[in-house]
């Protein structure tokens, strides 16, 4: 199991702006007001909507075929597209599913288990006709632990599910299980699964537990919608009427903007900057650093070591920088009055990293800044509740943006799909070649963001095969309006 691994903060040298003559232009620069209205206007319909109950769906069998179990690692949102893949599991064997087990993620050390993080009795009824759900086995099973298969090679576990197994592979290989044993218990099942090739009602049954019985216990949504208040009504103050005060405005088009902010999701931790290989700028002191850290971790299997970095960045294969995502907002009309909401767990250098974002937004916040030590009390220091509060951000924003792929990032850009809510998605290819050019004007710079952005911003996007029906979608969960 992998353990964390703890580094000096002296290990780095806190790197100066790589993009000067970009920077002290984006830090005076005027978005015209016809781009701030096309970029803060909501999604037009697209001719989509949700569907996801069909009228032939089949009805809940009165006979279980047995219990499944299934064992979740990873991060919240890794777990997540477990769960769902888990209750369409069980509908396939027509078996009745034990509430999901969440490992505890060896880095961050978070113990929360489903029902810290998920509204249990809302999970179990909206799904009550269409799959048999247990919140935890009756005695004559309760042996069937985690502890209990830690600790052996027993015959209900079933560990040798393949990744992105078919719908007959379930019946062919856990089903006898469950029928000689009345239960089955699946780990390793994160993306075991297939996302092609599966009945019309599985595939809606897999969205309808994402994106409506998937709902975060009360906590997360009053911590969840507190700092959105805040974030639309930064003054916090209230007439006497009731009415929202807003700061006084001498721009018509700032005032249509109260109230909005963007949400984005600054993925810049240690393992992301390690695994992409690429060199950020703090110097030899970081290079060596990283590259002992990935040794640790990864032992040589890092197929972007055997590329330069400036080989990394003509491929659009290098992770943003805090300074590169300003520019790449501020370029796509963000400015120095935007609200700015940070969802982020641990940036690589801390502060000294995103201080040039910060100079760019200078209404930049996150939940530390937004919420007091004691509203957060509760979810202080748990990895996994934290991230479910910046979910629930991320979902509520009028604008989402992550800097990088990953889990999160495509876990909002299907759920804000399956809404119709504006999310862009960076170009790194086009971006990767543009920041090696060390000589490229604003004006250039700033026409190749808006031109190369201009279908990157949450229009309909039809799942290709083998790709995620979480992260797209349409058509599967979603019919023509």
């Amino acid at each position: 199991m992998r353990q964390p691994y703890n580094y000096n903060h002296q290990e780095w040298n806190a790197p100066k702006p790589r993009h000067l003559s970009l920077l002290e232009v984006a830090l005076h620069w005027k978005t015209p007001i016809k781009r701030q209205f096309d970029l803060w206007s909501p999604l037009p319909n697209q001719g989509w909507k949700p569907c996801i109950d069909s009228a032939d769906t089949p009805s809940l069998p009165e006979r279980s075929q047995g219990y499944i179990q299934v064992f979740l690692d990873g991060g919240l949102n890794q777990q997540r597209m477990g769960i769902c893949d888990a209750v369409a599991v069980a509908k396939i064997l027509n078996a009745t599913l034990v509430i999901p087990h969440l490992e505890v993620n060896p880095v961050w050390q978070d113990s929360s288990s489903f029902t810290n993080i998920f509204d249990v009795d809302h999970f179990i009824n909206v799904l009550q006709d269409e799959v048999s759900i247990v919140k935890e086995l009756p005695r004559e099973y309760s042996w069937s632990s985690r502890e209990y298969y830690a600790t052996g090679i027993r015959a209900t576990r079933i560990k040798t599910a393949p990744i992105h197994a078919s719908a007959d592979w379930y019946l062919e290989n856990v089903l006898p299980v469950m029928r000689s044993y009345g239960i089955a218990a699946i780990s390793p099942f994160s993306h075991r699964l297939a996302f092609d090739k599966l009945p019309v009602e599985i595939q809606h049954l897999r969205c309808k537990v994402n994106f409506e019985a998937l709902a975060f216990v009360p906590r997360i949504r009053l911590i969840g919608e507190t700092l959105v208040n805040r974030l639309r009504d930064p003054s916090g103050k209230l007439q006497a009427s009731g009415t929202e005060v807003l700061r006084e405005r001498t721009d018509d088009t700032e005032k249509e903007r109260a109230g909005k902010f963007v949400v984005l999701h600054l993925r810049f931790d240690k393992d992301m900057a390690a695994h992409s290989a690429c060199d950020f700028g703090g110097g030899k002191a970081e290079k060596l650093a990283l590259a002992k850290y990935r040794q640790v971790l990864w032992q040589g299997r890092v197929l972007n070591s055997q590329f330069t970095d400036h080989e990394l960045r003509n491929q659009g294969r290098c992770p943003l920088t805090p300074e590169e995502i300003g520019l790449l907002l501020t370029a796509l009309g963000f400015n120095n009055n935007t609200h700015l909401y940070l969802a982020s767990h641990k940036v690589y250098g801390g502060e000294a990293r995103i201080s040039t974002l910060r100079t760019m937004f200078p209404l930049m916040e996150d939940k530390k800044s937004l919420a007091s030590a004691n509203e957060l009390a509760e979810v202080e220091g748990k990895a996994s509740l934290m991230a479910a509060v910046d979910y629930y951000v991320s979902l509520k924003s009028d604008i989402f943006i992550s800097a990088s792929p990953g889990n999160m990032h495509n876990a909002l850009l299907g759920h804000r799909a399956y809404l119709n809510l504006k999310t862009i998605r960076p170009n790194m290819l086009l971006l990767g070649p543009l920041f090696l050019n060390k000589t490229i004007e604003w004006s250039e710079f700033q026409h190749a963001v808006i031109n190369g952005h201009k279908n990157r911003q949450g229009q309909t996007r039809l799942r290709k095969e083998k790709q995620s029906i979480y992260t797209y979608p349409a058509p599967d969960c979603m019919c023509r309006a």
